[in-house]
């Protein structure tokens, strides 16, 4: 039995048509937007809450919590707003809870003045400066987490988790899939490139956000439940579930933004055919950064990234083979035909409307 989830971050522009982020946007701004969406009294039993009271819904504001020198939250700097739905036994209700919470959180936003662009790396800015500096606490806090130590870059990114998880897998089987999924990483996520925009202008590859991120930050991480579980690596590949249903959980965390939420379902197709598949021996422990780097800049115009990808799509493609989530695949085989990724059409888009706010709103129009 599988199951699986989607956690997907939205960017917006203000009234002014600017960038909300941090530079020009309070944690109270998008509060008011938080405020008006439905609380559902059962998703704490599949939904992390965490201390500060921030994820109590399945909207929450994404961004960096500041700290007093001590454990007391004091503030959270915006970077957007994340979507997170419930656990689904199937793909297809996990899409449409996404795209109900997305309706339901851009009609909100629109009475405030916000409206939803696709963002996977903030088209303006480069990294994140926490103002005022980090206190003591706070230096300790991130020194202890590798992956808390790159919120510089964190502030900057959006992207999607796809969770997937198999009932009654074994711990050591679930760790292999998770270095499975790190290893042929960089093959599958020109899938989902959305990032084609860099300090305001158009980048010279298709995914800045794979070309800074992968490689300081997790591919993969598998969820365990108990401490003697985890694997020492930096960026981890393993974590400590939070609350009991994140238990076995493996989380892709590589892919870009999609504002065709059925990539989504595309996607979480490939990551279960590669579940089930044993065809595929590439294993590795963290992402090798370099490969991430040239899959961003070159996607499937690199012979051995598409010749890869190929490989990894038949391989899913014969495991699901009597599986009815087999016609998943089929939008990710046109893409790869034409070797051609979502990032492509928002350059087309750009050079047709000159501008990029324009660009990124018009992602979510279709």
């Amino acid at each position: 039995m599988f199951y699986f989830g989607i956690e997907h971050e939205v960017a917006f522009l203000n009234k002014e048509g600017k960038f909300a982020d941090f530079s020009c946007t309070k944690f109270a701004d998008f509060n008011k937007i938080i405020e008006q969406l439905p609380i559902y009294p059962n998703d704490s039993l599949q939904l992390h809450i965490g201390d500060a009271g921030i994820r109590k819904k399945r909207w929450y504001i994404e961004g960096f919590e500041r700290f007093a020198n001590s454990e007391k939250v004091i503030d959270c700097v915006p970077k957007g707003i994340e979507i997170r739905t419930t656990i689904h036994s199937d793909i297809q209700s996990t899409i449409t809870e996404l795209s109900e919470s997305f309706q339901q959180l851009r009609d909100v936003a629109a009475q405030f003045g916000f409206s939803p662009i696709l963002v996977s790396f903030h088209p303006y800015r480069t990294v994140y400066e926490p103002d005022p500096p980090l206190n003591d606490y706070e230096m300790r806090q991130l020194q202890a987490h590798p992956e808390e130590q790159t919120v510089n870059i964190f502030m900057v990114t959006y992207g999607p988790d796809l969770n997937i998880s198999v009932a009654d897998l074994p711990i050591e089987h679930l760790i292999d899939i998770g270095r499975k999924l790190t290893y042929y990483s960089p093959y599958i996520i020109p899938f989902s490139y959305s990032s084609p925009f860099y300090k305001g202008e158009l980048w010279q590859g298709l995914s800045v956000r794979t070309f800074v991120r992968t490689g300081k930050r997790p591919a993969t991480l598998v969820f365990v439940e108990k401490q003697e579980q985890l694997i020492k690596s930096v960026p981890s590949l393993t974590k400590i579930a939070r609350i009991p249903a994140e238990v076995g959980r493996i989380e892709f965390k590589a892919f870009d933004s999609c504002a065709d939420f059925s990539i989504y379902a595309s996607l979480l197709a490939l990551l279960k055919g590669l579940v089930l598949d044993q065809s595929l021996m590439g294993r590795a422990t963290t992402p090798d950064a370099a490969l991430h780097q040239l899959s961003a800049q070159e996607a499937f115009d690199n012979e051995e990234i598409f010749a890869i990808a190929s490989q990894v799509l038949q391989a899913a493609e014969a495991a699901l083979v009597d599986d009815p989530d087999v016609h998943l695949l089929t939008p990710l085989k046109v893409l790869l035909e034409k070797r051609r990724t979502p990032a492509h059409e928002m350059v087309e888009v750009f050079n047709r409307v000159g501008v990029i706010p324009q660009t990124l709103r018009q992602s979510y129009l279709k």
